[in-house]
């Protein structure tokens, strides 16, 4: 299944705007098709570090779904949109402009409860958290997709052992889904440098979504997203964690945006 990648405005990068039922869709077909897979998703922290790590910038280039995940990210989508720029639908990827904007925000936390929709979705491995939370995370998975195979291994202090070891795993669980969750932009490095060597699946890189799923990091109210304030929830519960990517990082994006604009970049 080919999907069509759409330009999100000002940002310089493009997308696969797709809502659940979307996605849904494209992850059955991926599934009766067996071959390796890649679903990221875009938030300006991806934004960022498109345009500074070649390295993230490949991988994204070469994913083949790119989710509209931050809020900022999608409402300059939904501006292209409603300008007539984007409308592109077909090929799996909605764009009709009679749906919210909203529908097509996909964190990973929007889209995982949906994996019991999937048809043969027989066996999941879960990478990332601590041991707690990844239990916590695998137990509710296997809630979510009754009957299937479930296994999970933590991703706490990641190093080039454990990254080894997390590889022969794989290669012996054979999965068919892997939800791997060690933070950005690790996780997308891992899938870089491992991906050629993984057994088929489709990898889904997925942040902090482990500890969510788990119940362990508290998800902001549905309504602080609708209002684009998620930041201000998770810069409350994890002040240190967050507050560069609030108040420093945009600064680098917008010098990053102004460097392509001079030297001409579209």
């Amino acid at each position: 299944m080919t999907l069509q990648r759409q330009p999100i405005p000002v940002l310089g990068v493009d997308a696969t705007p797709l809502d659940v039922e979307g996605l849904t869709a494209v992850l059955n077909g991926y599934l009766a098709d067996g071959a390796t897979r890649t679903v990221v998703g875009h938030n300006l922290h991806s934004v960022t570090l498109f345009h500074s790590e070649p390295q993230f910038r490949k991988f994204y280039e070469n994913s083949d779904v790119v989710l509209l995940d931050g809020a900022p990210v999608l409402w300059l989508w939904g501006r292209g949109r409603q300008k007539g720029g984007n409308e592109k639908p077909g090929s799996g990827t909605p764009g009709s402009k009679t749906r919210p904007v909203m529908d097509y925000r996909l964190g990973s936390t929007d889209w995982i409860p949906a994996l019991g929709r999937l048809d043969g979705l027989h066996r999941i491995a879960v990478i990332g958290a601590g041991a707690a939370a990844n239990a916590k995370a695998v137990a509710k998975l296997r809630a979510i997709v009754p009957g299937a195979t479930v296994s999970g291994m933590p991703g706490e202090d990641w190093n080039p052992e454990l990254e080894e070891k997390a590889a022969a795993w794989l290669a012996e669980l054979q999965p068919q889904l892997v939800l791997i969750g060690l933070g950005m932009p690790l996780q997308e490095e891992v899938l870089w440098r491992r991906l050629p060597a993984l057994p088929p699946a489709i990898y889904c890189a997925v942040g902090g979504a482990i500890e969510q799923i788990a119940g362990i990091q508290k998800l902001a109210p549905r309504w602080l997203g609708r209002l684009g304030l998620e930041w201000a929830w998770r810069l409350l519960l994890h002040p240190r964690r967050v507050a560069y990517r609030v108040f420093g990082e945009p600064w680098v994006l917008l010098a990053l945006l102004v460097r392509r604009r001079l030297r001409g970049q579209a």
